[in-house]
């Protein structure tokens, strides 16, 4: 399982890291324990190899073609969590596959994997206003009165990733991508 974001301080918080922070919430659920491996940083939980590219999103395929290959495991084998501007602040989408929908981080993985097959939740994220450079707006943080929505999210999100790590992915998209989850409903 890989949680998409960008690596250091200045970035903890941000929209474009909403990936590393179901990771890191996963990690901590699981009792593992971080360990710098190559281009990535990975610790074991949930029955699972969770791990966090420490390259830039950019970049992120780097760390997770690495992984992936130390491991043995093909592209449908790996579930990416990332942002999305396309869906609305605390909305989920699970889907099995597809493009990388304008996501860079996303577009790293299919370049660098050779491959669109592999499962992806996005994390709804919202569009920034009309005159707001999208770039500045998925690095800043959310402000307070989004919070409480981002934490229910990311509570979902962990849920959701600990369905498909139990049922597998088309169980979980059932669930996930329901109406009643999508309008703040019973989700996962």
């Amino acid at each position: 399982m890989v949680g998409l974001g960008n690596p250091g301080f200045r970035y903890v918080g941000t929209r474009h890291n909403l990936g590393f922070q179901v990771v890191e919430r996963l990690v901590r659920r699981g009792g593992g324990r971080w360990r710098v491996r190559g281009p990535g940083r990975e610790a074991e939980a949930l029955g699972v190899c969770l791990l966090e590219p420490l390259t830039y999103m950019n970049l992120s395929g780097v760390a997770v073609r690495e992984a992936a290959r130390r491991r043995g495991v093909s592209p449908e084998e790996i579930l990416v969590v990332c942002d999305d501007l396309d869906l609305p602040l605390g909305r989920l989408r699970l889907r099995a596959a597809g493009g990388a929908g304008g996501h860079r981080g996303l577009a790293s993985l299919i370049q660098e994997l050779g491959s669109r097959e592999f499962p992806r939740l996005r994390l709804g994220i919202g569009r920034p206003a009309q005159w707001e450079d999208p770039a500045a707006y998925v690095l800043s943080g959310f402000p307070l009165r989004e919070r409480r929505v981002v934490e229910r999210m990311l509570g979902v999100a962990c849920e959701a990733v600990e369905m498909v790590v139990r049922d597998g992915v088309a169980p979980a998209m059932n669930r996930i991508n329901a109406p009643e989850a999508a309008e703040g409903g019973e989700g996962p």
